[in-house]
């Protein structure tokens, strides 16, 4: 129990609340849980979750040096780290965020080239016109760099090259056609899915059906391992939910 007093999401979280919630306290284990039960190999993760996963490893090794092995250890798989060091179009203080209130701070995927090219217009920079990458001493500038370097695979001494021609102005119309035509296939794609709904009720219907095999399969296993005697049907009152696109 202890352990999840540490792990910093939670520590983040519950200074900002008089009583902490139960379940604040408890959600590491829900997704410890969440990964175990389908015997997950591979768990996409953010730097801010890898105390969560770890957590999830350790219950794993646990249970499997006690009742013999049944979990496989999950691996964390990690984003590449240029993605976490991108900031707030408002702010470059802070990272850049889908629960941002402001939706001015982001990109979307669904952001049409107009949404792009305004954001990246009101970007907050500076007031010196040339591009340089200086992220101490102009975060705003160096976020734009970073977004243009992760888009093209080119480094941020090539991009202030290039661009030495360029003010800060022009070169945010240069940074949101990049970004534009990143995102345009993708965004595409997007719309496409979104017009076919039954198509994605089919695919959630299949994955829940999939999931439910795998999770009675562990569960089971599980009961015979520790000696937990059930009826047969108490898994059957436990079946996955079938989400529904809204």
């Amino acid at each position: 129990m202890p352990r999840l007093a540490h792990i910093p999401t939670y520590k983040e979280k519950s200074v900002k609340v008089k009583e902490v919630p139960l379940g604040l306290y408890l959600y590491p284990v829900l997704q410890a849980a969440d990964v175990l039960l389908y015997r997950a190999t591979h768990v996409p993760v953010g730097e801010d979750q890898t105390h969560n996963l770890e957590l999830v490893q350790h219950l794993a090794k646990i249970f499997n040096n006690r009742y013999g092995h049944t979990f496989p250890i999950p691996k964390a798989v990690m984003a590449d780290p240029s993605v976490s060091r991108l900031k707030s179009f408002r702010d470059p203080s802070k990272k850049m965020s889908k629960s941002e209130q402001d939706p001015r701070s982001r990109i979307e995927i669904t952001d049409t080239r107009d949404d792009i090219l305004e954001k990246c217009k009101k970007a907050l920079t500076d007031f010196t016109s040339e591009i340089t990458f200086d992220p101490e001493n102009r975060p705003g500038v160096a976020n734009l760099i970073t977004i243009h370097s992760l888009f093209t695979g080119l480094d941020p001494a090539e991009i202030c090259e290039q661009s030495i021609s360029l003010d800060t102005g022009r070169y945010k119309l240069v940074v949101a056609e990049v970004i534009h035509e990143k995102l345009e296939p993708l965004r595409q794609q997007v719309q496409e899915y979104m017009s076919e709904p039954q198509y994605i009720e089919q695919v959630l219907d299949r994955g829940s059906e999939r999931a439910s095999v795998i999770a009675q399969q562990t569960w089971q296993d599980v009961r015979t391992r520790v000696g937990i005697e059930l009826n047969e049907g108490a898994y059957e009152n436990c079946q996955l939910p079938k989400k529904r696109v809204l």
